[in-house]
């Protein structure tokens, strides 16, 4: 097998406006030995909110805040990234045609941003909404740690402990693969677009890895990130492109 990268670009439309051919699988890409194609998941972070500045838990037990003026920035630069996948970055993966996002107030107004980029209509899916933190919604880790003492880092670490009224972070995994195998299951060979939250995307990320799910906390998901995955009907899945900033990717 040749070392050598292949080309990411797409063939540029023809006149009549016909779709960019499709780019061959680069280098470096997950190793298959078929022709077999998945449904891609291009998986976005909401743009910054007041609470991603204080650093409260904000899941999906409330609508939560609204972004802010850095998070609507952010969203725009997502926008721009992100309708440059199957164009000229990401050439093997096809243009996205759908945009699904969680049914918070920030994921709504960054999937909205994106949708007007891309000329899609917005869906709400309740299985990519963020953990639900039960009674340590709004609270800071300091104001967790000082109330249920020793309970937050297991909750990010061993990833079976539930906060009062919330969910787990294995709960976080079961619910993010039910809306994956959704996913898949309406069809290969497209892109879809999923706004979410910082740890269900972890977890998105993680059990498509088949990672543990006390390992998830140490991926890297900032704001208004793209991350990719590559779903296929045999499970030889494909994590593309993990927490890849938005800002400075405008065309």
């Amino acid at each position: 097998m040749s070392d050598a990268a292949e080309p990411l670009e797409t063939t540029p439309a023809d006149p009549a406006g016909s779709p960019p051919r499709r780019a061959p699988r680069p280098s470096g890409a997950g190793v298959r030995f078929d022709e077999e194609q998945p449904v891609t998941v291009v998986l976005v972070r909401h743009g910054q909110t007041t609470m991603t500045v204080t650093r409260g838990y904000s899941g999906s037990g409330e609508p939560g805040p609204p972004l802010d003026e850095t998070g609507l920035r952010q969203a725009r630069d997502a926008a721009d990234l992100v309708d440059r996948v199957g164009r000229d970055l990401w050439g093997d993966i096809p243009y996205p045609s759908e945009i699904i996002a969680s049914p918070m107030v920030r994921t709504q107004q960054t999937s909205a941003v994106i949708a007007e980029k891309l000329g899609l209509a917005v869906r709400t899916d309740e299985a990519f909404q963020e953990a639900n933190f039960g009674e340590w919604q709004g609270l800071t880790a300091e104001q967790i740690e000082e109330r249920w003492p020793g309970q937050l880092e297991p909750w990010h670490t061993k990833a079976d402990l539930r906060p009062p009224g919330g969910e787990s972070i294995e709960d976080v995994g079961r619910r993010l693969q039910r809306g994956l195998d959704q996913l898949l299951a309406e069809g290969v060979d497209r892109t879809v677009v999923v706004v979410s939250h910082a740890v269900a995307i972890r977890a998105a990320l993680g059990v498509t890895m088949g990672a543990q799910p006390s390992s998830w906390s140490q991926l890297r998901v900032a704001p208004a990130s793209v991350s990719i995955v590559r779903l296929f009907a045999d499970r030889r899945d494909e994590i593309a492109v993990v927490g890849v900033p938005s800002e400075g990717w405008s065309s």
